[in-house]
This record gives structure tokens, C-alpha cells and sequence, in this order.
């Protein structure tokens, strides 16, 4: 199921559409150079231009609205810019040019006296940008801009440099309200190539260390058969695509990809619950079996702390007017939300997550990242949700640096391993040779 936004229509007046028909038009043969020389001028300086525009955009900037609407305008022109150079790998770098012009000052001086107030509110209504959602979505889209940059800054870098790697937030992260369908449509097939690419990776990986076990194992023991599928012979190293180190990537692979229990997978044991909870008559039966569903994946000693007794009193709490109700859809959809909720975060207004920090400190990021892939395994449409408390997460500790959230770094990673092992074609069929 789909979650992308379709923001409202807003009602465009006149001069705002002849402002955006003016960009459009430069866009189509103009650098650039050009274009951002024309961004700065009209909208940093708000001086020495087109009449006919700077008449618009005055108008724009007096109206009584201008100080909820103009957000939405300079947005919009930005992204008629940008999506025209996110098709064009060698004008990329125009658009973290773009979004760092926002934040410059002006630099001439207001010679038309009859425009000076409404230059000055112009300057204001920019300043203003800068603290808001679509400011915040643009300096991300920018950090996605510059490639490699995350494997290459130090560990004092903010975590928002790291936003390239994890492709599950470009939805929550990088489209805000107001964001064109061209733009949303745009960081789709950015979304869809990184994770292409990420899964290559990962695949290459995998076969590399199986093929690397088995030349060991055939140096320690001449008479070992190989299988036929591994050539006995040298091969290029593949480097690890995580910020993991490569013991805790195996740990990651076999946890998500491989057999945990006997012969049964992850996706092999949300399926025998969902069998059994077929037949199952009410509600409240149902969230007793999740309980068990969820606990059995707990270590006993950290459960019996205070953890199974939280999860305990949540699922008493969720919907409990419902307990007598005939099973569905929406009981187990709305469920689920709410242990994710508990599990990681509630909302960006309230971004408490002391049961998360405490599950990561106890289990480690992969065990509780398998804690959330059997929710998300159980019911499909709750992964976006689950992706949602990740951004929120993600914003909320974007500046903070690196070193200071290995924490989080850890969990986003393990996230991505497990999403991508479970939630497309990726084939990591060799994982369990790596035991």
C-alpha cells in the first residue's frame, strides 16, 4: 500500500503563477550559474530585476496571507529548479548550491525608496524559511546531493549527513507540504535506485565472505567438498555496504534473512501465527496471543525486569471497548501502530523513546530490531508506520554527531538489513553458510 502524500491544492493566484512561469521558462535555457544568480537577486536581495516579476513578487510578499502562504511559493520555486537538475547528474551540484544561497545574507543595498518596506518584509519572510519543515526537507535533499560524502566525513559529522544511506526515510524526510507531485515523483526513483543499489551490495557481500568461509575451510581441509556454486579460486574482496563492522553484519543477516528457530525463517514464524490467529474468536484473544507472539523473543531476565509487564498493560490498553469484537483488519492494523508507538516513538511532539533506548541497551540493535521486524512481518501495512518512527527518530537527532548516536546509527542499519532481507527480491539465499 502506498503512503505517499498528496498535499492540498492550494489556490494559486495570478501572480504567484506568473512567477512560477517565469522560472520554468528560465529553467528550460539558462546554467545553472544563471539561475542561481537569478534566485539570488529576487529573492535574497529583492532588488535589480525583472519589473513585471519583482511587481509580482511584491504583491506576493504585501498580501495578508503572505506570512503562512510565502513558504509555499519559494518552496515551489525551488523545486522548479531542482527537478529539472536531479535529471541531469552534472547539474546536482547546483542544487546544494540552491539551498546554501537560502541561508546567505543580502548584500546590496534597497535604492528604490518606494520598495523599501516591502523588500525588507521580503527578507524577513526568507529568514523566516529557514525555520521551517520546507526549508528543513530542501538542506536534506541536499545531503542526498552529495554522494559519498557519508563515508567520508569524520565522526563529529552531523547524523543528517548519513541521510543517503537509508532510503526507508526519503518519503518522511525529504517531501514536505507543498512539495510538488514532480518533486515527490523525483525522490521516488531516487528512493528506488539507492535501494536497488543497496541490495546489490548487500548480495555481492554475502557471496563474498560464503565463497572467502569456504576457501578457508578447503585450505584447513583439503578433502571438504565444495559446492558447485563457489569456484575455488581467488576473488575480488566486496566491501561491507553498512556502517556495521562485519561481524555484526553477519549477526544482522543470519538474525533477519536466515533460520532462527530450527528450520524456520522470520517470515516462517509470522506466518504460523497468523495461521493459528485465523481461527481466533475475539480480540482480546488475539492480543493474548500477540503477547506471547512478542515475548517469546524476549530474553526472560530482562523481561521479567519490567518490560513484559509494559507490554503487558499496553496491549490491556489498546482499544479495550474492542476486546469482545470479532477479530479484523483495522483491530490488528490500529495494534500494531500502537506497539510501535511504545516500541520506539509516539510522535515528533512527543518524541519520548526510553522504552527504544532501554530495548537497545538490554538486546542490542539487532535483537530489537527483530522485535520490530515480527510486528511488521504479522501486518504489512504498518511498515510505513514503522519507517515514520525511524524519521522522527532521525530528525529529532539529525545535528547531533555521529560518535554522539552509534546508537541510533546501529539500529537505522540493522532496520535497513532487515527490511530489505524480508521486503524485496534480494536473494540471500547463502546467509546460513556464514553460521
Amino acid at each position: 500500500m502506498s503512503t505517499w502524500t498528496t498535499y492540498r491544492n492550494r489556490e494559486i493566484v495570478q501572480e504567484e503563477q506568473r512567477l512560477y512561469d517565469h522560472f520554468l521558462d528560465r529553467v528550460q535555457c539558462e546554467s545553472p550559474q544563471q539561475l542561481i544568480e537569478r534566485f539570488r537577486s529576487l529573492f535574497i536581495e529583492g532588488t535589480s530585476y525583472d519589473p513585471q516579476v519583482l511587481s509580482d513578487l511584491d504583491k506576493i510578499v504585501a498580501s495578508k496571507i503572505a506570512a503562512h502562504e510565502f513558504k509555499f511559493v519559494l518552496n515551489r520555486c525551488c523545486h522548479i529548479l531542482i527537478n529539472r537538475w536531479q535529471a541531469r547528474p552534472h547539474s546536482q551540484t547546483a542544487i546544494v548550491e540552491l539551498v546554501a544561497l537560502l541561508s546567505s545574507s543580502p548584500t546590496r543595498p534597497v535604492i528604490e525608496y518606494a520598495r523599501t518596506r516591502v523588500v525588507k518584509q521580503l527578507r524577513e519572510l526568507v529568514k523566516q524559511f529557514l525555520e521551517t519543515e520546507q526549508y528543513l526537507t530542501l538542506r536534506r535533499l541536499s545531503q542526498l546531493m552529495v554522494q559519498g560524502a557519508e563515508t567520508h566525513s569524520a565522526e563529529t559529522s552531523p547524523l543528517g549527513t548519513l541521510i543517503r544511506r537509508y532510503p526507508y526515510l526519503y518519503e518522511h524526510c525529504l517531501v514536505s507540504e507543498g512539495s510538488p507531485d514532480e518533486h515527490q515523483e523525483s525522490i521516488r526513483q531516487i528512493q528506488t535506485q539507492v535501494q536497488r543499489q543497496y541490495e546489490i551490495d548487500l548480495s555481492q557481500y554475502v557471496t563474498y565472505q560464503v565463497r572467502r568461509l569456504f576457501g578457508v575451510r578447503e585450505a584447513a581441509t583439503p578433502s571438504i567438498i565444495i559446492p558447485a556454486h563457489v569456484p575455488a579460486r581467488l576473488i575480488t574482496p566486496v566491501k561491507n555496504p553498512t556502517l556495521l563492522d562485519d561481524r555484526d553484519l553477519r549477526l544482522a543477516l543470519q538474525q533477519f534473512a536466515g533460520k532462527i528457530e530450527g528450520a524456520y525463517t522470520h517470515r516462517d514464524i509470522a506466518q504460523r501465527f497468523l495461521n493459528h490467529t485465523s481461527d481466533t474468536k475475539s480480540f482480546k484473544a488475539f492480543k493474548d496471543d500477540l503477547y506471547q507472539y512478542i515475548t517469546a523473543s524476549i530474553e526472560s531476565e530482562y523481561g521479567k525486569r519490567q518490560f513484559n509487564n509494559q507490554l503487558y498493560a499496553q496491549l490491556e490498553n489498546t482499544l479495550p471497548e474492542s476486546n469482545f469484537q470479532p477479530l479484523n483488519d483495522f483491530l490488528i492494523v490500529r495494534t500494531c501502530s500502537q506497539l510501535l508507538n511504545f516500541l520506539v516513538v509516539e510522535s515528533p511532539q512527543q518524541p519520548q523513546h526510553f522504552v527504544f533506548v532501554d530495548l537497545l541497551s538490554n538486546l542490542g540493535p539487532t535483537l530489537t530490531t527483530s522485535l520490530l521486524l515480527k510486528i511488521v512481518l504479522l501486518c504489512r501495512k504498518v511498515k510505513p508506520y514503522l519507517e515514520k518512527r525511524f524519521s522522527i527518530l532521525f530528525s529529532h537527532y539529525e545535528s547531533h554527531a555521529r560518535n554522539c548516536v552509534h546508537w541510533l546509527i546501529a539500529a537505522m542499519e540493522n532496520l535497513h538489513i532487515a527490511l530489505s532481507a524480508n521486503f524485496s527480491t534480494l536473494n540471500l539465499c547463502f546467509v546460513n553458510q556464514l553460521a
